[in-house]
């Protein structure tokens, strides 16, 4: 096992080259421990040089609509009328607690998805 740091991307794709390789390793053979190794480096550089910010609570929203082929007016249940649908939609007016409650248990989307600073 020679096992190097993660220092820039042309390491992270040799990195990720061997993972590959390595991906069908039986249980607690070398090649497995390798690869755990190797996937702990990964994800502590992209973590660190390719963070993910928190989800937008409206596109949220929307990504779940277009899943289940929903309309605004079929948010009406969660949100309010059509016009508190529209001025939610449209970045107008924050999701209340309330909303959030009712988005999360009728619609399954994620708390963390619905709450976070831009949703106040």
């Amino acid at each position: 096992m020679n096992i190097q740091p993660i220092h820039n991307d042309a390491d992270l794709e040799r990195a990720f080259a061997r993972m590959e390789a390595l991906w069908n390793a039986e249980d607690g053979s070398p090649e497995a421990d390798e690869l755990e190794v190797l996937s702990i480096l990964i994800e502590h550089y992209e973590d660190e040089h390719y963070p993910i910010g928190p989800s937008d609570p409206i596109e949220a929203i929307k990504f779940r609509m277009e899943q289940q082929g929903l309309t605004p007016r079929d948010l009406e249940a969660y949100i309010g009328g059509s016009g508190r649908v529209s001025e939610v939609l449209n970045r107008k007016r924050g999701l209340s607690l309330a909303m959030i409650r009712r988005l999360h248990h009728g619609l399954r989307i994620p708390y963390e998805s619905l709450m976070n600073e831009t949703s106040a």
